[in-house]
């Protein structure tokens, strides 16, 4: 009985290990990874990328977009400096592109300057974060109200323009961010964003306008 139980597990584990690799090329086919991991998340339907340092992105392959509107729900979590996660879109290439992220450990901060950093627009490589922050205090990065859980999945809609960016959270009417974009890098990949860090994300939605 011990050596038919035993070829049994074996029998489920290469099962089931064969039905892992299937998975995981299926995520291999449908993006283009860079600097990170890609796996299926814990949630049903939801896709991980894991930490490391420097930014990630998995790049949705046979996707073009422009202007339009992008959804899609994320969870980070509330790890002070670690939990940097959004979307990367306009990418010319792995480090010319444009970001709308978050960092979920500020969403409830109670420090008031931690506050107002929950959601950023950046601009790679040229306009960084440390670059607008400090010729442009307040101006590319917000605060969000009322504030999401920042262990918890929330929805963001970023609607991007040719002239405006607008970011709204968790169904709110009132955008988050509102920014002039400060680059046109001619590129038109979009995918996932990590910043030096893991995350979660799921229904991702893209609907480009009609040009």
């Amino acid at each position: 009985m011990k050596k038919i139980s035993c070829s049994v597990c074996l029998m489920l584990t290469m099962a089931a290990m064969n039905c892992f690799a299937q998975t995981n090329d299926d995520l291999q086919k449908k993006y283009t990874v860079v600097n990170r991991v890609i796996s299926h998340g814990a949630d049903a339907g939801s896709i991980h990328l894991n930490n490391k340092d420097g930014a990630g992105i998995a790049w949705v392959n046979h996707t073009e977009f422009n202007t339009g509107t992008i959804e899609v729900d994320i969870k980070g979590k509330d790890v002070l400096q670690a939990s940097f996660v959004g979307i990367a879109f306009h990418g010319l290439n792995d480090s010319t592109y444009e970001t709308v992220y978050f960092r979920p450990f500020n969403f409830r901060a109670t420090d008031s300057l931690r506050k107002i950093h929950a959601v950023q627009y950046m601009a790679s490589p040229a306009f960084e974060w440390p670059i607008l922050r400090e010729k442009f205090p307040g101006k590319y990065e917000k605060g969000i109200s009322p504030a999401p859980d920042p262990n918890a999945w929330f929805h963001a809609r970023i609607v991007v323009g040719d002239k405006t960016i607008r970011v709204y959270v968790n169904g709110n009417e009132k955008p988050s961010l509102v920014i002039e974009p400060l680059v046109k890098t001619g590129g038109k990949m979009i995918g996932l964003w990590a910043g030096g860090t893991d995350g979660d994300w799921k229904n991702l939605r893209i609907s480009p306008s009609a040009e």
